[in-house]
């Protein structure tokens, strides 16, 4: 194992200059539990951001964000959904825990998000969702999609964890399938270390949501003085989360525009400075479709083969630079195995898992800093 020392990590959390302020602020109002000040200043921000056609409730994660819609939905034993094999695999549990059984789609060798192309021969009479992965904070290809959930009745739900003020031809990812997911955990652009949002973009789907994040009862309603005491009416669990990490986050989303420049620039840099050495080698870098607005979540690299995937891993490492693989194949791990995984192939998938590299990204990356890690990328297979 190398024990290099780390001079550049892969993330670390960045404050804006606000967070403890306002945490300040939500433990002097005496109320630190959920749907406090600060969390309905965070969901109405958010509405704001994604153009105010939906609803947002703020929850413990995205993992439980997308517990939420597996609920809203009403899945259950013997119902399909499908999802990419590439991705985290709260994509998948989420509808695993209901009794679902997944459908594990291939991605694009572009964008590495779901093959849309595939869709058709995925669907069946027994499938109820499609859930689509913005991966890296590139857009799926929404129109198709939409067209064939459409078609049969089918709900989409966008996981939406790394493309938050993204879009897709003209809208903003998460606010086009009936239901998103979005991410605060702390390897997100916008973080509270541990969140999450759901976006409700079929506001009948409201009322019970509210049940839902609120342990099963009417809590909400009691609150607002629509009812003189609550009581559980439903299924739930706690998915709200305190209103210090809503203070937290509430500063974050605050600075939403200098966050965003901060991570176009890295993009922009890493892109710039290493297209012509990838070009040269081999080597490629992420695809961001013209019809597409970045989230600029991430920067990767696809090398030609595993072997070279880890060995500039090793690398970057030697020089105190930390990076890193991303997603193994779901359909090849135990559990995708368990639930069917092997009946269809994802070749794209297995490929691209076991060459990629996420370089370093955080949003005060420095200039400098980021300049050390183009210059030692470049160097790679020179014996420098």
């Amino acid at each position: 194992m190398d024990d290099s020392p780390v001079r550049i990590p892969f993330n670390r959390p960045c404050m804006t200059g606000r967070e403890l302020d306002y945490i300040g602020r939500a433990v002097e109002s005496g109320k630190i539990s959920g749907d406090g000040l600060f969390t309905r200043r965070c969901e109405r921000l958010l509405e704001r951001l994604l153009g105010g056609s939906g609803r947002v409730l703020l929850t413990t994660s995205c993992t439980h964000a997308l517990e939420m819609s597996a609920l809203l939905l009403g899945i259950r034993e013997g119902d399909e959904v499908i999802v990419p094999s590439f991705t985290f695999v709260s994509t998948v549990n989420a509808f695993v825990l209901r009794g679902a059984r997944p459908v594990f789609a291939d991605v694009r060798e572009d964008t590495l998000n779901m093959d849309e192309r595939q869709l058709p021969s995925l669907l069946s009479d027994r499938t109820r969702a499609v859930v689509p992965v913005h991966y890296a904070g590139v857009g799926c290809e929404m129109d198709p999609i939409m067209e064939m959930c459409g078609e049969r009745g089918i709900s989409c739900v966008e996981d939406n964890a790394h493309g938050l003020l993204g879009s897709y031809r003209g809208r903003k990812l998460g606010t086009i399938g009936r239901l998103a997911a979005l991410s605060f955990h702390e390897t997100k652009s916008f973080t509270c270390g541990e969140g999450g949002a759901l976006v409700l973009n079929d506001e009948s789907l409201l009322p019970r949501a509210e049940v839902l994040r609120e342990k099963g009862t009417d809590r909400s309603r009691f609150f607002r003085g629509e009812i003189d005491r609550y009581t559980w009416v439903d299924l739930g669990s706690s998915y709200v989360p305190s209103d210090v990490l809503a203070a937290f986050l509430f500063a974050q989303l605050e600075a939403s525009e200098r966050i965003m420049e901060a991570r176009r620039r890295i993009w922009t840099s890493y892109r710039t400075g290493l297209a012509d050495w990838a070009g040269r080698e081999g080597i490629v870098l992420p695809v961001v479709p013209d019809h597409c607005g970045h989230a600029f979540h991430l920067f990767h690299l696809l090398m030609p083969d595993e072997r070279s995937r880890d060995a500039m891993i090793a690398h970057l490492r030697t020089r105190g630079i930390l990076s890193v693989f991303h997603y193994l194949p779901l359909h090849l791990s135990s559990m995708g195995r368990r639930h069917g995984g092997l009946e269809r192939q994802c070749p794209v998938t297995e490929s691209v898992s076991g060459r990629l590299v996420r370089l370093p990204f955080y949003n005060d990356l420095s200039e400098s800093d980021q300049r050390y890690v183009i210059e030692s990328v470049r160097s790679f297979g020179r014996g420098v």
